[in-house]
């Protein structure tokens, strides 16, 4: 286990926050937290062997978060010093003393018990910051350069994403967290054409919570991956167009994480249900009044957020309101029987605690309730991905994911994929193209006949999840096994483009 790096603790942290929080409990807070976090990311860009752009950002400030009469208030800075510190927290409680004027709801939130001056870590080996970028830089470069021998592969793309998260949190209950989390994303993309064609073919690699162990053989093979690109998108380009109609699907986790993603991560936040959350990609059609009781899917359809899985994107030990994270169920037996949970949801319908869902992408933006790793679970004597497709007599199998749509419900989607195989009498006969499947949420849900078992399991996800107003984008992973769905509307994209 790695430790919290030492310049991030040498910050004035305590000082600070002592001194804000005191400040607000003198100005009359029934409520006040402290958060000071440093987030560094850094961006690099290939094409063709060739470094085409970096980025290397890093964002270094704190926030009040305060409750007076009944009422938020939020202020933020980067000074650091103690008296800067009171005056941020002065600025809340006066943004506080407006907005009750206009506040119609008191602000309450659900009891959490005190952390004090605990610490957590994310499981990783190599900090991806130690890397000098020019090793990064020269690894990405042999990769591509060694595809770009393929005469299949007209150009190739790679890029690597990776992101330290360093946080303390204070409030006045008592509760004082500090923690360091890091992530990376590496993609590789192969580009070629072929008989008036241009399509590209990407690595399957999920985004995940590791080091940068991960680019060099822990977590996943990248030279195995790599060296069947050029061949998978020759087959893709010279593939026949989908017959649209009705399938059988059996859907890797490639894919699958995306529709769990769009279609019961979000659909699941309970702000969203309620409609606090709309504006930004709409409400749920999973609302309040069906908890309990909306058939959501088959009987094998079990779900659950977690914001403890290992190497998860949406894994911390603590929230950004202080809350001890954990597992909980969403989806049992497919009944909806929970919700995503920050402190002022859970105590608003009486659900108990928070399940740990707040959380803010920088220092100067709002906690909020975001997405945990919400997960499909596998069935644990449950069958392999070559069994699902033995059991398919025509059907199609879909690997990895592409472009997506679904209403402002979460409701009505279609979703495409990397690669779409068709399957015959139990097994895969070639890849199809211009496929895309649609349905709606409860209807694909409720046509999912078996999961795979545990061997089956992957954890997806993605660095970019978007929601609020001033957007903030969160982290997040996606675990599920292979599952088969019996007849499953398959569109062809070219013919529904008029082409």
């Amino acid at each position: 286990m790695r430790q919290i790096d030492p310049d991030f603790l040498a910050l004035p942290l305590r000082r600070l926050a002592d001194a804000a929080l005191q400040r607000a409990r003198e100005l009359g807070a029934e409520h006040a937290d402290f958060r000071l976090e440093r987030v560094r990311g850094e961006t690099l860009n290939l094409f063709d062997a060739a470094l085409e752009g970096s980025m290397d950002a890093d964002d270094l400030g704190y926030a009040v978060r305060v409750i007076r009469q009944g009422t938020w208030g939020f202020a933020a800075g980067i000074e650091l010093t103690p008296e800067a510190a009171a005056a941020v927290a002065e600025q809340a409680v006066e943004v506080a003393r407006v907005a009750s004027a206009v506040n119609r709801e008191p602000v309450e939130l659900a009891p959490e018990p005190v952390h004090d001056r605990v610490t957590w870590v994310s499981p990783y080996e190599i900090d991806p910051f130690s890397v000098p970028m020019k090793d990064k830089v020269a690894l990405l470069a042999d990769w591509s350069a060694g595809l770009l021998k393929d005469p299949r592969a007209d150009h190739v793309s790679a890029s690597l994403m990776q992101v330290k998260e360093q946080k303390f949190y204070a409030d006045t209950a008592g509760t004082e967290t500090t923690q360091q989390r890091v992530r990376v994303h590496p993609v590789v993309r192969v580009m070629g054409a072929a008989d008036g064609r241009f399509d590209d073919m990407r690595t399957l690699a999920p985004p995940t919570g590791r080091g940068y162990e991960y680019l060099t053989g822990t977590g996943w093979d990248f030279p195995a991956e790599l060296a069947t690109l050029p061949g998978l998108l020759e087959e893709k380009l010279k593939a026949p167009s989908v017959e649209p109609g009705s399938y059988d699907l059996v859907v890797d986790p490639s894919n699958l994480w995306l529709t769990i993603h769009e279609s019961i991560g979000h659909a699941t936040e309970l702000d969203r249900a309620l409609g606090y959350e709309a504006a930004y990609a709409g409400t749920s059609f999973a609302t309040f009044d069906r908890l309990g009781e909306l058939e959501y899917g088959s009987p094998v359809m079990n779900v659950t957020g977690d914001r403890t899985a290992e190497h998860g994107l949406a894994s911390i030990g603590y929230d950004d309101e202080g809350v001890a994270t954990r597992q909980f169920d969403i989806v049992r037996e497919g009944t909806l029987v929970g919700y995503q949970l920050d402190r002022r949801m859970a105590l608003l319908k009486g659900l108990g605690p928070s399940n740990g869902c707040a959380f803010a992408d920088s220092p100067g933006h709002f906690p909020m309730q975001r997405m945990a790793n919400v997960s499909l679970q596998p069935a644990l004597d449950g069958p392999s991905t070559d069994e699902l497709i033995s059991r398919v007599e025509r059907g199609i199998y879909v690997v990895g994911d592409k472009s997506w749509s679904i209403d402002m419900q979460r409701y009505n989607f279609q979703f495409t994929a990397q690669r779409f195989y068709l399957i015959e009498d139990g097994r895969l006969t070639g890849q199809v193209r211009d496929a895309a499947y649609q349905a709606t949420t409860t209807d694909f849900w409720r046509s999912m006949e078996a999961v795979g078992g545990p061997r089956t399991y992957v954890l997806g996800g993605a660095f970019n999840c978007g929601k609020g107003q001033p957007g903030q984008v969160a982290p997040v992973s996606h675990g599920c096994p292979s599952a088969l769905f019996r007849g499953v509307k398959i569109l062809n994209t070219v013919q529904e483009g008029g082409k």
